[in-house]
């Protein structure tokens, strides 16, 4: 069994018709493999002609056919067309395992001349291969590519991360808008209960926030680490207290009512919950940076341990459009899972206010404050390609 590295390149026209998040759900749920890195790209023309030299073909005549149109496609739709105002964005995930690459082709992403309409793989559902009566293919969209053999697999990667700065990163200006809007960046997060087993969840929540109409201009996969998360939800620990006080409250009327033989006055337990309320508040942060990073807060000492990185990983996605912070917060739904609107993510996925699938910046202020936080601008898919192919 080999440890490989795998990619799969989800294609602009996936992208742009808001197919991420089901093809996410298939990758996550169906590969053998983890999730390691993701970075979005705008292509130049030189990334992909170089690309598209290794994608040589060999194999069967169908398969030699099939990399020529590969070829053919990449060049027409990766790459910026004069006069079109968008420019094509690709989405990059990169997966590593025990025969990953095979896994991916066989079983996840599937191959694109079969005509299967099963289902089964991504481009069973998402791709088209149509050939006419004579034989010519008619109509070519693979949905996403992928790296073919595991002897492609080193040189793809290597050229993919010698482009990743130049080409990757935050695609701010990819996208063009209609004139009036001023289009707004937000950030979400997709929490670790996504990434616990292979799971559609990420992608069903993805495919949730596609109805907003917003593009995906940023990704990256993190680790957050216990300082980073402490600072990160720092507001939240300011808010909590005040939060907090209406619970414990409650909490203390279920719990003394029947134990005593006489009534306790509404005044009292205000004055109990509001003693009482810090503690809890306490209590609930320490169990947010918990979530969030797989580490107690408070047994992690030290300054290098509570800056490395944590136990579990999010995903990042930057979002781009009109009133995009507005947008992403109204489908989320409330914090609290049992306080938001029906048909909200958090009320379909969410389990409580630690566990409530993703987290989504409330402000434009925010939205900077976060990324920067997280290092959103870090080119993390470089550095482990590199380390990779470094053994």
């Amino acid at each position: 069994m080999a440890i490989e590295l795998a990619a799969v390149w989800i294609n602009p026209y996936t992208l742009e018709k808001s197919r991420t998040g089901g093809v996410i759900a298939r990758l996550l749920s169906l590969s053998t493999g983890k999730l390691v890195a993701a970075r979005m790209f705008a292509p130049s023309r030189e990334l992909v002609d170089e690309y598209s030299e290794l994608i040589v073909p060999r194999g069967s005549r169908e398969s030699r056919l099939v990399r020529e149109q590969i070829c053919r496609y990449l060049k027409t739709h990766w790459v910026p067309t004069p006069g079109v105002c968008d420019r094509p964005r690709v989405m990059m995930l990169l997966f590593q395992g025990n025969n990953i690459i095979r896994n991916l082709r066989q079983h996840v992403v599937g191959s694109i001349w079969k005509g299967s309409v099963s289902g089964e793989t991504v481009r069973d559902t998402y791709g088209d291969y149509v050939k006419n009566a004579q034989g010519e293919i008619t109509y070519f969209e693979p949905a996403v590519m992928i790296i073919p053999d595991s002897a492609a697999a080193e040189p793809t990667l290597k050229l993919w991360a010698r482009y990743s700065d130049r080409d990757g990163g935050l695609l701010s200006t990819s996208c063009r808008y209609p004139g009036g809007v001023k289009p707004e960046t937000t950030l979400v997060l997709m929490k670790p209960e996504n990434f616990r087993g292979q799971s559609s969840l990420a992608g069903n929540v993805m495919d949730i926030i596609s109805r907003t109409g917003l593009r995906i201009i940023g990704a990256k996969l993190i680790r957050m680490s216990v300082e980073q998360a402490e600072e990160f939800y720092g507001p939240v620990a300011e808010a909590l207290p005040e939060r907090m006080k209406g619970r414990v409250a409650e909490t203390l009327k279920y719990c003394l009512r029947t134990s005593f033989d006489f009534s306790i006055p509404e005044e009292v337990y205000a004055r109990m919950a509001d003693q009482l309320k810090a503690l809890k508040a306490r209590q609930e942060f320490n169990q947010i940076i918990r979530t969030m990073t797989g580490l107690d807060p408070e047994k992690t000492k030290g300054v290098k341990a509570r800056r490395g990185p944590g136990k579990e990983k999010c995903l990042a996605l930057i979002y781009q459009g009109d009133r995009a912070v507005t947008r992403i917060r109204e489908v989320l739904g409330a914090t609290d899972p049992t306080k938001a609107g029906w048909a909200t993510i958090r009320r379909i996925y969410g389990h409580s206010i630690s566990q409530n699938v993703a987290h989504a910046s409330d402000s434009p202020a925010n939205v900077k404050r976060e990324m920067k936080i997280i290092r959103m601008e870090e080119n993390s898919l470089k550095k482990i390609i590199k380390e990779f192919y470094r053994k």
